[in-house]
Parts: C-alpha cells; structure tokens; sequence
C-alpha cells in the first residue's frame, strides 16, 4: 500500500456516497455484516502484528487503533461508514511492520521517531474521541446525520497528514533519507525538533496562600509521604483535602525527594455514573504528561513511572472510586494498586469516600476541622468591615456554629465582605437564613449546596434511594447524632438502617464519635434547610422508643439508665420538640419531661434547656397539674445542681399551678422546698416569713398533719437561726407528730445546745432519741450523731467527735454520697484542729475524688470544700492559701445568692488582715460581715453558734475584739 492510495481513499468513498441511493434496511444490515466481518479480520491481523514488531512505540500506535476498529465493530450501527477509517487502520499496520522490520528501540531516533510520535498522536485523538463519544452515550445518533460524517472526513485527512511524513522505501530498512523526510515535513509546515520529547513535564500546582492552622499536620503527613507512606486524606466536601495535599506535594522534603516528578492528577468534574477505565487512564496520563498509544495504557504508565521516584496525588478520588461503570469498578482498583506496587511510587489519595483501593497498605487519615484561632485567621483574611480586635467575639461564636469547617467560613467571610455586611449584621443573616447564606455563588467552592449537591449525587448515596434521605434528616434533627447500637430499635421503618449508616459514613456524610453518627453543622444546617424534614412515622418510632426508656427507668443502674446516660441530649429535644408541637398528645408528654429530669438527676444531673418548653406548654385545665408536675422536677434537678435560685423560681410556678388546679397538699410541698432553699442560702429571715405565711394562708387547714408539721419544723429551723424564738418552743408543736416527732425532738435538743444549754443533759437527751432510732433510718440516727459530734467538738473531745463522724461516713456511703463529703471535711476540720494539717487536707482531697462528679455541677460542694480548705490552712499558718480560698468562696456565694458563707469567709479575710496587723482593712471586712448578718437575720455574735464546725480557732479574735468595740485603730502598729 502506497500513500498516494491512502490518499486517494477520501475522494472515492465521498463520491461514492453521493452517487449512491439511499440503501434499504435490508442493504443497510447486509453491508453492516460484511463490514463487521472485515473489521474483525482487521483487528486480528492488526494484533497479530502488534505482537511481532520489536519497537514498544509501534506497539502502542497498533494496541489503539485495533481499540478504535473494536469500538466500530461493537457498538456503531453504520459499520460501512467507516470503511475509509478501516482501511486507514490496515494501511498503518502495513507501515509499521516494514518500517520496523528488525529494528530496536535504540533505533527509533530522529525523524522516523518523530513520524512515529506524530501517528501516536492522530491515532491517539480519534480513539479518544470515538470512546468520549461512547461515555456521552452519543451512539445512537453517531454518524447518522451530517456533521458526523464530517468528522470521520476530518480524521480521514489527519491520518493522510501523518502517513505522509513516511517515505515507505526509505524508512522500510531504517536506512533512511533524512533530507526527505524533513522536506516532506517542510512541506506539510509542521517542521518539530530534531529530539522531541517523549512527554510534557506538567507542572504541579502551587501551595495555596491561604493555608491556617495546617502546619502541624502538613509536617505529619510530609513525613509519612517521605518514609514511602502512601495516604488517603477522608473528609466531607470542604474540609481542606485538596489544599493540604497541593502542600505537601510542595514541601521542600517532598521536592527535594520526587524532584520534577510530583504529579497531581484531579478527577474532579467527571461524573462518577459515566466515568470508565479508558477515562480515569486519560486523566492519569495527562498529568504525567505522556500520551497513551494502545490498548494497554497502564503498562505504559508504570513504564514511565517505574524510571524513577515519583509522588501522585489522585485528587477527587471519590468519582472513580464511586464510578459504576462495570469497567471501571472492576479495572480501576488493581490499577491503582499495581501502580502503588511500583518501587518509588508514592501516593496521596483526596476522597469524600472511605471505599479506597484494596490491596494498598494506605494510612487513613480524616482530616479535622481548624481550631478556633485558625478560624478566625481565615475569615479576617478575607473580611475587613471590623477589625479582628473589635469583631472576635461575636465572630467566634458563628464561627462555633459552624464546626470550623474551613469552606464555610471562606464562603461566609466572603458574603460579608462582598456585601459589606457588618459583624451585627452578617450574625443576623445567619440566625435568619443558615445554611443560605453559603450559597454565595456556583460550583461546589463557592457554594455549601454544591458540594452538598456532589456528595448526595454519588451513586452510593443515589442507590439508598428516599430511605438514605430519611436517615440524613434524622441524624441532622437529633443534637447528639444517631446512636449506632440503637439505630435499628429508633428506626424499625428503616429495616436497613445499619447498612445506609455505613454507605453515609464511607461518603464522609457522616462521621462516627462516640458510637454516634453525627454531621459536621454546616452538613447539619444544609439538611435541615435542604431536604425534607423527618418524616412523622420516624419521628413517632423515635418518640416511642426514647418514652419507653424513661417510663421504665428508675434509681437502679440498669439498661435503661445507660440509654439515659448515652441519649440524653436527644431525648430532651425529642420531649421539647414535641411539647411544642403535638398538643393533642401534651399529657403523654409532659409524663415524659417530668420523668426524664428525675432520670437526669438519678443518673446525669447537668443544666437543662427544658425550661422554656415547660414555661410554653399551654395552660388549660387538662394541663395544670402535668405542667406543674414539670416544674416541681426542673426545680428538683436545679436544687440537684445548687442552682437555687432558679430552683425557687421554679417551685414558685409549681405552687401556683398545683393552687389553679386545687391541689393544696403539692402546693404546701413547694412552699417548704423554697423556704428550706432560703435557708440554705442563709435568708434565714426570708425562710420564716414564706413559712409564716402559709400558716396564716387559706390552704393551711386543707394541708395534711404531717405536712402542718414539716412546715412548722422548717419554720423553727430557720427561728434557731436568728434567734428570735427561745429554744424551750423550737420544734415543739411538730414533736407529736407521727413522722416528724422524732426529727423534731433531735433538732430541739440541737437547739437548747446551740443556745447555750448544758452541754451534759443536752448529750444525754440525744443519746436517748438514738436508741430509739431504727438502723435503717438515716435521717433520724445522722441527725442525733451530728449532735453529738458537736457537742464533743464544742467540748474540745476531738477524738471523739472524730469517731462519731465516721460513724456517720459508714452510715451514709452508698446512700448519700453529698453527706459522705460534708463529714469528711469536717473530719478535715478537726484534724486541722489537732495540728495534724497534711492529714485535713489529704481527708479533703480524698472527699472531693470520692465525689469528683459532683464536684462539677454541685455548687454546695465546691463551697464546703472551698470553705473547710480555707479554715485549714488559717489554722495551719499559711495566710496566702487561706485568703485564696476565702476569696473563691466569696465569687461562688455571689453567683449561688449565699449570704452565710460569703459573711464567713469575709470575716476570714478580716482575721487575715488583723494577723498582718492592717487593721483598717480588717475593720472593713468586718463591717461587712455584720452587715451581712443584719441581712440573713442573725445577731453577728451568734453567726456561728449553729454552725460549730464553721468556725475559727480561738487565736483568731479579731471578730471578737471588733463586735465588743475594741479593734485596734488603723494607727496602731503596736
């Protein structure tokens, strides 16, 4: 075959065509036999061919052009169409054999390797087309109307180009006539030069200039590239992956490791429905900068690759690793994995997608989000309407809100500065619009709905169908997530739940923390915003399941205490949610609130955002009680919790509502609570005014005995106090009492001893009301031994009182773990007492680890503990730690409202002042102090009377002088 034959081939096949009549169906589907026959013969010769020819180049030329006249054969319905195509084909395999014929690859130089390359090149084009065509889904119209015809035309006319650059009978023996050759390539004004590369050094990209927060865990992951690691960076659209690999790939280690051989390949853009193995190849080729000639395109790669050392970063690996196109699901894995086999290959893999290529040793790595100080670097990067000093806080907080995702926060920055929106305002845009405000433009960087949008269209997701977005919207709806081991008993309508869990965790939708599946709060806001709500068949099951738990939980600490413990942030939105939203259903509701704060504080007691649903729930007869039922438990937990204040407030509500309803005997039972609250906080006068005033109240007749009786023993309890009731009447009306006679001949007798009764027949009293004690009544024998204890300590009979106080530990461990800690400081107290100071404070230390939960959330035992440390370490002689504590003691009784040990501690620091003989600011301090005793009601010489283990050693006389007008003046230094 000569080239002015394959010349000639367009011309004829064009006449032809427009001489011919339009063929039948039955002509068409005969000729398109014969031509697929003919093809077949071709593409066998073709390969037989390819195997014989000793020049891997010419190989490669002969591998794609049996791979376009197999595409031909397979899948074009015109086959006699392409029969110029065809014998182009077999006119280049004539050439190539002769030409090649006995050569080597140390022959291909000069201008037969630049004939070559340009083959390569023009083959190389049309086989690209043909299967882009193919992916397009293009073959039912392909070469059926003109324009298709055109382009055979056009590939026709390259290939006459190429073929003649070769001279057949000169090349044919490599003895060649270069003169020729280069004036035929003169002619054609394509004159390239004399040693053109086999490949295009492609240039990686450069570090990004906006890269915060990312130092430590750049270095991390340098190291590992450096020590022949290969990486899969994980994470959710916008966490950074692309911008951390792009600088690793240009860290100095790196560069000088890989040199000019770092390659980074992106798939981003295809679409992973579509995408096939010829596809992921040519990609991967065009960043190394080769072209692929053949059907064999990864041995042609690791043959490049396998010259020398090189870093490949596949970048959007989730669209190949996500592709469902059988070939590429089948041939893309062992590819990659082949090409990570060879020796100084390293790669880096960016995915949305946990499904990696198998048979790689791959360290996974999911990329975190910034911390604070980073986040805020970005977005004061971009945004300059405030400066960072005067906008930080408030910024801070959105930032929060948006977990740090890196490309939220360059979206949000970016809408405030192009809008220059103020801090105030841009905060008002979000609280209005979310997720909204981060669809500032189009494609998946400048929009939160894009990447979105490329994450819930991967076929993975797409296969979970409605079920997948079901599962989103309910882990998005629940604040601590979806737990996993309860995944299937929330959601018995989902019956595959676990496996859509695990398709959303391998797309990077969701990440699992704790044994929960949760959203990053961008992701969070976009479901929310984006896609339908929860569906009210799942929300019924989840609402059934999580009342379930609290209707049987109790104090034990069984299964259901655990679900407690482990959901409890989701079964409080569950209960808010649905007390503002499902009236009809308020009673059922309102049983679920109520129990789960008595959960709360059985087994995780912590602050509760219930209280505005609870002020909200409306208030008819039906809800009254049930209402009131919520507020006397959220007054229990905040009690729990010492927040008093709001504990009162909320037994205030309850005894309004439990009166509305006509229930005196719950109302009564408030009123105590809160003034037994008062008196905890040392509003002594307070306490007995509420308690007067519900005897003097209408609903006093209508409460029971027992209840008349409690109330009088609080009253008196707070009359010992300020001592405006002599101690022969304390306690004496509640004495006949049935339940609390016996309490209240113990507490009488603690009186006449606090008011100065013998201390002798006052002992003799209590030991007697002791034995009348049963053993499993903790309320009446602690009451008696903590008598006792102080009138031995009173009496100096330390060891004594030591003893009695650990009776009472033995007695309360394992039942109240509050009173345990109270009497070890107190032991603590007494140890001080002795001199034995490294003992009180190991006793208080010791206290505290006993009790380390509470020591969190529990106001009352940071102050006793706070308080017991101080007075230790006055007695100890160590003023500087004492006045520490104090004052720590002093900020917690200004937030808990606590007028007796604030007044306490104050005169603590007053005795400071007075032993380093600055008398004028200890007078203050104790000015202070009787002040404080005029506002709880308690005469200042009596602060302490009721409260022996509180006060300071006799050494300390300060007070003492100060209250009998005898404090040394602020001049005297004497």
């Amino acid at each position: 075959m000569s080239s002015n034959k394959t010349k000639a081939g367009p011309g004829r096949s064009k006449k032809s065509k427009k001489a011919s009549k339009q063929p039948t169906p039955e002509t068409e589907e005969s000729q398109d036999d014969g031509m697929s026959q003919l093809l077949g013969v071709t593409i066998a010769t073709i390969n037989a061919t390819k195997d014989l020819v000793p020049i891997d180049l010419a190989k490669g030329i002969l591998g794609t052009i049996a791979n376009i006249l197999t595409l031909a054969q397979s899948v074009i319905k015109n086959k006699s169409d392409f029969q110029a195509i065809a014998d182009k084909c077999e006119t280049i395999r004539g050439i190539l054999e002769s030409a090649t014929k006995e050569a080597t690859n140390d022959d291909l130089q000069g201008h037969l390797r630049h004939a070559l390359t340009q083959l390569n090149k023009s083959v190389n084009r049309i086989n690209s087309d043909v299967a882009s065509s193919k992916e397009q889904r293009f073959w039912r119209r392909l070469f059926t109307v003109t324009i298709d015809r055109d382009k055979i035309a056009k590939w026709e006319k390259d290939l006459d180009r190429v073929l003649g650059l070769f001279n057949f009978e000169a090349i044919a023996g490599i003895g060649i006539d270069m003169k020729y050759v280069k004036k035929a390539l003169e002619l054609m004004d394509n004159a390239p030069s004399m040693n053109a590369p086999k490949n295009h050094q492609i240039k990686p990209p450069s570090r990004p200039a906006m890269l915060y927060g990312r130092d430590d865990l750049v270095a991390e992951l340098t190291n590992l590239v450096v020590n022949d690691e290969h990486l899969a960076l994980i994470g959710p659209g916008g966490m950074g992956k692309s911008s951390l690999a792009k600088a690793i790939i240009n860290e100095p280690l790196v560069t000088k490791r890989f040199g000019d051989r770092r390659f980074f390949v992106t798939y981003d853009g295809l679409d992973p429905s579509t995408i096939t193995f010829e596809t992921f190849m040519t990609r991967f080729a065009k960043a190394l900068g080769i072209e692929i000639a053949g059907s064999d395109p990864l041995r042609q790669i690791s043959n490049f690759l396998d010259s020398a050392s090189a870093l490949i970063v596949l970048d959007n690996a989730e669209t190949f690793e996500e592709a469902s196109a059988s070939s590429a699901l089948r041939d893309i894995p062992p590819a990659i994995a082949e090409i990570t086999n060879i020796p100084g290959v390293i790669m880096i893999l960016t995915s949305r997608s946990r499904r990696n290529a198998p048979n790689v040793q791959w360290i996974t790595k999911d990329i975190p989000p910034l911390d604070s100080s980073s986040a805020q670097a970005v977005f004061f990067r971009i945004y300059h309407h405030a400066s960072r000093s005067e906008a930080e806080e408030d910024i801070k907080g959105l930032l929060k809100e948006l977990d740090f995702h890196p490309l939220s926060i360059n979206i949000l920055a970016n809408a405030a500065q192009q809008n220059s929106w103020s801090p105030s305002i841009l905060l008002k845009r979000w609280n209005n619009r979310h997720s909204k405000v981060l669809d500032g433009g189009k494609g998946k960087l400048q929009s939160l709905s894009g990447t979105m949008q490329l994450s819930l269209s991967s076929p993975s997701v797409q296969d979970l169908g409605e079920d997948g977005l079901r599962a989103l919207a309910v882990i998005a709806f629940l604040p601590q997530g979806l737990n996993v081991s309860l995944a299937s008993d929330l959601l018995p309508l989902l019956p595959q739940v676990d496996t859509i869990c695990d398709v959303l965790c391998m797309q990077s939708l969701v990440y699992c923390q704790d044994n929960f599946l949760k959203m990053l709060a961008p992701v969070r806001h976009y479901v929310r915003d984006s896609l339908p709500a929860p569906d009210s068949g799942c929300l019924q099951e989840i609402r059934a399941f999580y009342y379930d738990t609290v209707a049987s939980c109790s104090e034990a600490h069984d299964q259901y205490a655990d679900i407690i413990i482990s959901d409890h942030l989701n079964i409080e939105h569950v209960v808010a949610f649905n007390l503002a939203r499902i009236p009809g259903d308020a009673e059922e509701t309102c049983n679920a609130c109520w129990k789960f704060l008595l959960c709360l504080i059985w087994h995780q007691p912590r602050p509760t955002t219930l209280t505005p649903a609870i002020s909200n729930i409306v208030e008819n007869p039906s809800t009254w009680t049930q209402k009131a039922y919520c507020f006397t438990a959220l007054a229990h937990l905040y009690k729990t919790l010492s927040q008093l204040v709001e504990a009162s407030q909320a037994f205030e509500a309850a005894e309004a509502l439990y009166l509305t309803a006509g229930d005196p005997e719950n109302m009564g039972d408030c009123l105590i609570k809160r003034a037994d609250l008062l008196r905890c906080q040392g509003r002594f006068i307070q306490s007995q005014n509420l308690s007067e005033d519900l005897q003097r109240s209408d609903s006093w007749e209508s409460l029971s005995e027992t209840t008349k009786a409690r109330a009088r023993c609080c009253l008196d309890i707070a009359r010992m106090h300020t001592f405006t009731t002599s101690a022969d009447e304390l306690f004496a009306k509640s004495m006949e009492d049935r339940v609390w006679g016996l309490h209240s001949k113990i507490l009488h007798w603690r009186a006449k001893h606090y008011h100065g009764g013998d201390a002798v027949e006052v002992q003799t009293h209590i030991e007697d009301l002791l034995r009348c004690t049963s053993t499993g009544d903790l309320l009446n024998r602690s009451g008696a031994l903590e008598g006792l204890a102080d009138i031995a300590f009173c009496e100096g009979r330390l060891s004594n009182t030591m003893d009695n106080l650990q009776t009472l530990i033995e007695m309360s461990m394992g039942q109240d773990s509050e009173r345990v800690l109270f009497y070890t400081v107190r032991k603590a107290i007494v140890a001080s007492m002795q001199g034995n100071y490294d003992l009180a404070r190991e006793l208080i230390q010791k206290g505290s680890e006993s009790f380390q939960f509470f020591a969190l959330c529990n106001a009352r035992v940071f102050l006793q503990r706070s308080y017991s440390s101080a007075c230790v370490e006055l007695t100890a002689g160590d003023c500087d730690r004492a006045e520490t504590y104090f004052m720590a003691v002093i900020e917690a009784c200004d937030m808990q409202s606590n007028l007796l040990l604030k007044a306490l501690s104050i005169r603590g620091l007053g005795e400071i002042e007075f032993a380093r003989r600055n008398f004028a600011l200890a007078t203050q301090h104790f000015e202070e102090t009787r002040s404080l005793c005029a506002d709880m009601g308690v005469p200042p010489q009596h602060v302490y009377s009721c409260l022996p283990f509180y006060t300071l050693t006799n050494k300390f006389k300060g007070w003492s002088l100060f209250l009998e007008g005898m404090s040394p003046s602020a001049n005297d230094t004497t």
